[in-house]
């Protein structure tokens, strides 16, 4: 059996579920902190708009992120179905598994190899495998990359704000009024800095969980492979000459067993031998007993002795 977790994304997807959980208790027991820092006093609606598209941007990207997990878990279960089946020893291993999973693609693509007696270069479809799946995780890795910036941009574009405030401030002496715009400008800035490094912890944490299962679940069907597939249904030299020698030392064994055989019939030919020569022996003295008998007869009933 190879050594294959079946349940990891299941276990990335129940910790996804536990962060949610525990972001939603937490900023309900911390409504007084939300409501001071992102609700209160915004003269301008900057902070809503850039912390809202950072909620956005990692909502979209969490949401792929669960998407792309639901499907390495399918694709788990399909692999293990597919190597039990295997083990049993099964007319069709793919029988009852998820047709489209990677499990059930990749023993297609071998058998059919082996059917067309065409060379299975193993590292040629692994290649293949690792290109395939790092497609789907062009969006992940984009918001990954933009998630931080967010909180950048957002930091910049507050204290563009609280400078415009400070401009008007020193341009008019009794511009005092602008002094709430520059406090508002700092305000928007700690909180966009604040919400994008919160976000951008979470979801590179989690990022990173998809990268280790996708990796995962590749070294699972590549383990398949090697240990399923290949001794199934290569025809390359180095599996023929791997047959070769299993086939040499079976007939090795064979040739032992067959003496061993003769040997044991040696030793039964040599036992029949004796018990013979032991019968033999016994019916000789079988023969003088009975010719005495015979004469003790004839002398106790008075019969006339036998003429020769």
């Amino acid at each position: 059996m190879i050594e294959f977790d079946t349940r990891y994304s299941r276990r990335v997807l129940l910790r996804i579920l536990l962060m949610l959980v525990a972001a939603v208790a937490l900023v309900t027991g911390g409504m007084g902190f939300v409501d001071t820092v992102y609700l209160r006093n915004q003269l301008t609606e900057a902070g809503l708009v850039i912390n809202g598209a950072i909620l956005v941007l990692f909502l979209l990207g969490l949401g792929r992120l669960v998407a792309i997990l639901l499907r390495y878990a399918r694709e788990e279960a399909a692999l293990a179905k597919v190597v039990h089946s295997i083990e049993e020893e099964r007319p069709d291993p793919t029988v009852g598994a998820n047709p489209d999973s990677i499990a059930v693609e990749r023993y297609q693509v071998v058998q059919r190899l082996a059917r067309q007696s065409a060379p299975i270069n193993h590292a040629a479809l692994a290649s293949m495998l690792v290109a395939t799946e790092s497609t789907r995780l062009s969006f992940p890795k984009f918001i990954n990359n933009i998630l931080i910036l967010t909180g950048v941009f957002g930091t910049i574009v507050s204290l563009s704000i609280a400078l415009v405030g400070a401009s008007d401030l020193l341009d008019s002496a009794q511009g005092l009024g602008n002094m709430g715009l520059v406090i508002h400008g700092m305000s928007t800035a700690l909180s966009t800095t604040i919400t994008a490094i919160v976000c951008y912890v979470i979801y590179g944490y989690f990022y990173l969980k998809l990268i280790d299962a996708r990796t995962h679940l590749l070294n699972g069907v590549e383990q398949f492979t090697s240990l399923y597939l290949l001794p199934r249904f290569s025809h390359d030299r180095d599996s023929m000459l791997h047959q070769l020698v299993t086939l040499i030392r079976s007939l090795q064994q064979l040739a032992d067993a067959m003496k061993q055989t003769q040997d044991n019939y040696g030793e039964a030919a040599e036992q029949i031998r004796d018990s013979v020569a032991g019968v033999s022996s016994e019916l000789a003295g079988l023969d003088s007993r009975l010719v005495r008998l015979e004469a003790i007869l004839r002398q106790g009933f008075r019969l006339p002795s036998e003429e020769v």
